[in-house]
């Protein structure tokens, strides 16, 4: 089943999708909720009651309106999630990205997975990305997946944490590098660099959707994995390439560290962090490391950035710049 959040009307409404047409979940049944938060945290028969109407809308077995998505404006699946975090699951990404700072493979990687809470207050979905002007400095896209939960847990195993996750989406961490990098010199994490816009969409996809891709995960590791090709393209060029069974560590093993001596929550969004070649940052570090004379990419005004993920759809965003000469960069006190 898939999932959108979405406006029509002039009212936020949640509805199934199939072969673009949206049919709304309350016009389907007065008894479901109008919103994804409230529908996640009405439990699993509320999931299983969809399920079966989307089982009817695919057999063409349902006489009910619906609305075309070109026709609605498609927020975040997840348009409020309780919170947000995002990991660091792809060796690849990491490695490249120390090899091109010209340090050493963190032997750490391979031990534990991490994650940092991002702004869920800034969650979005297709449409514009409105930047301040010092996000322009050295703007970077990260082409990611990610996991919505679905269920109530705490102290929850590996081995049990794929019946936590409801849901998967295309994430698109948007990052601030210049942001990001300054106040990682004081060892606090990507926090400013990062709370302006983090992109989820188009659908929520269910598990079952994923099945007919479903392979065993790395070696060593525990958890559902997919082969998943995953892309992003900036202005009809494709940048990046890569495949969501190129993580190293699964989802349910990064829920397992969420959930240690913590409660997740109906409706918290987690990332699986950047594949390989999948933002700027790597791609620049890259280039120039095989190239003195590479000229670095990063995102500008105007620029239309696009994701796409085999079974969770093709996300869309433009960069736009707002009205402001506002810069905290030029506030600092030396």
């Amino acid at each position: 089943m898939k999932l959108v959040s979405y406006i029509h009307n002039k009212s936020s409404q949640l509805g199934i999708i199939h072969e673009g047409k949206i049919y709304s979940l309350k016009e389907l049944d007065a008894s479901f909720p109008d919103k994804m938060r409230k529908f996640l945290f009405a439990g699993e028969s509320m999931m299983e009651k969809a399920k079966k109407w989307d089982e009817q809308i695919k057999l063409g077995k349902v006489n009910k309106s619906f609305v075309l998505e070109k026709d609605v404006v498609l927020e975040a699946p997840v348009p409020l999630p309780t919170s947000c975090r995002d990991g660091y699951a792809f060796r690849q990404h990491v490695a490249a990205a120390r090899r091109n700072r010209k340090v050493e493979m963190i032997a750490e990687f391979d031990q534990y997975p991490i994650v940092y809470f991002t702004n869920h207050n800034a969650v979005q979905g297709p449409g514009d990305i409105m930047c301040m002007p010092d996000h322009f400095q050295k703007l970077d896209f990260e082409l990611e997946a990610a996991i919505v939960i679905g269920k109530k847990g705490r102290n929850v195993k590996a081995a049990d944490a794929d019946k936590y996750i409801a849901g998967y989406m295309i994430m698109n961490d948007m990052s601030a590098r210049t942001l990001q990098m300054e106040e990682m010199l004081l060892n606090l994490g990507p926090a400013k660099g990062k709370d302006f816009s983090t992109v989820i969409g188009p659908y929520f996809v269910t598990p079952d959707e994923l099945e007919p891709y479903k392979i065993d995960p790395k070696k060593g590791h525990v958890g559902n994995a997919y082969n998943l090709s995953m892309k992003c393209w900036v202005n009809g060029k494709i940048v990046s390439e890569g495949n969501m069974g190129d993580m190293d560590w699964t989802f349910a093993e990064i829920v397992e560290r969420c959930a240690y001596g913590a409660d997740i929550l109906p409706g918290d969004v987690i990332g699986s962090g950047t594949v390989g070649t999948g933002c700027f940052l790597e791609l620049n570090g890259t280039g120039l490391l095989n190239d003195p004379n590479y000229t670095p990419q990063w995102l500008q005004n105007g620029d239309v950035v696009e994701m796409e993920i085999t079974g969770l759809g093709h996300l869309s965003n433009t960069i736009k710049k707002e009205n402001s000469d506002f810069s905290i960069l030029a506030l600092k006190k030396m």
